[in-house]
């Protein structure tokens, strides 16, 4: 079995705890303890660090042989689109012997409406 490794990406802020905020979520994922993922990690397309680039090299050197990239975004929009299709292809001319996927975004999940109103209902 290959090791699988889980990449968050986010866009990145100029706010530190934004940053943090993100950082966080990569440490809850990582505490679930997901067998079939090996490691989880965070990267930032932007505005913080680390970089994809350099998120995906980390990866690399930890021994991933494949890469599940997660877009932490809301909307399909440029970043999603092509910035980060375009850093995967770039690594992996870099590294063929590593398989990169990407994961559909935040945005695109069918539970997405649902955690909506369950913290709607919650609120006040």
């Amino acid at each position: 079995m290959s090791e699988r490794h889980l990449l968050i990406v986010a866009h990145g802020s100029r706010r530190q705890a934004s940053n943090d905020e993100v950082r966080e979520l990569g440490e809850r994922v990582r505490a679930m303890r997901d067998p079939a993922i090996h490691r989880v990690d965070v990267a930032f397309l932007e505005l913080a660090e680390p970089s994809i680039p350099d998120g995906l090299a980390r990866c690399a050197a930890q021994g991933a042989r494949e890469i599940i990239v997660f877009p932490y975004f809301l909307a399909a929009g440029t970043h999603v689109a092509t910035d980060i299709p375009e850093a995967l292809a770039t690594f992996s001319e870099i590294h063929p012997d590593i398989q990169v996927r990407l994961a559909s975004h935040l945005g695109a999940s069918a539970s997405l409406a649902k955690t909506i109103l369950d913290i709607a209902s919650k609120a006040g």
